[in-house]
């Protein structure tokens, strides 16, 4: 059984990012870069899938600049078996993004393809659910446990109303939440050993696909600043202030 793991770069969770001083968009030349979280947890998923004989392979994928090689090396020295970097240096917006997956799922044909439920960055949430409109794979949105069990992923999915339990034929596409596992830390050992593991790139137009952005960004600004809070003697004084200076009531 193999495993796709697509992975995106982004702005490490840690760092506070600002817009550019014109407001063109987010600056962050000299910031950390990372494997977003969502992504993160989809590794350690398909890790745990193989440490449990289940999976025999694992392959990461991204979409992106040369510097996203470092992600790729960090999800291989996590446990991935090979890496497949998608070269392109312009902003891809989520379709893009998995028309080349798409590309990808031809040519690797895997039975299972784990990713993020959305980034950090952008916070679409659309990659996992344009893939599974592309390539008509059954889909799995927002795991939070998943078993694999002959042909059959099941996957307990979390809604707005509880949980959602769906059993999905491979090959299927599940997107992971964060309740769904707590990826480890590579060793060094593991990280040695992937500078040696297999790392492929191709561009976007050896797979034909057109990534152009379909949007344009007009803006970036920071969000107003909250105003401070009052204090008040008490209920009766609170529903005053409430329905005479806040009206919302």
């Amino acid at each position: 059984m193999r495993v796709l793991v697509p992975v995106k770069r982004v702005v490490d969770y840690n760092v506070k990012v600002r817009p550019k001083a014109d407001g063109s968009g987010p600056e962050v030349d000299n910031l950390k870069m990372s494997i977003n979280p969502f992504c993160e947890i989809a590794v350690e998923e398909a890790i745990r899938l193989k440490e449990k004989g289940i999976v025999e392979e694992i392959v990461a994928v991204t979409v992106g600049p040369q510097q996203a090689q470092e992600q790729l090396r960090t999800a291989l020295a996590l446990g991935a078996d090979r890496a497949i970097l998608v070269l392109t240096e312009i902003f891809v917006e989520p379709l893009g993004v998995a028309k080349c997956l798409k590309e990808l799922c031809l040519s690797e044909k895997p039975d299972l393809i784990l990713l993020g439920k959305q980034a950090i960055d952008g916070d679409n949430n659309q990659t996992g659910q344009m893939l599974g409109a592309l390539t008509g794979f059954p889909q799995g949105t927002f795991a939070s446990e998943l078993t694999v069990e002959g042909n059959s992923a099941i996957v307990k999915r979390e809604v707005d109303g509880g949980l959602q339990t769906v059993s999905l034929e491979l090959p299927a596409i599940v997107t992971s939440d964060l309740r769904l596992n707590e990826p480890r830390y590579a060793s060094l050992p593991n990280i040695m050993k992937a500078k040696r593991k297999p790392l492929v790139t191709v561009t976007s137009e050896e797979l034909g696909v057109d990534v152009s952005p379909r949007t344009e960004l007009l803006n970036v600004k920071l969000p107003p600043k909250r105003k401070a809070g009052m204090l008040v003697r008490d209920v009766k004084d609170l529903v005053d202030k409430l329905k005479n200076e806040a009206k919302v009531i």
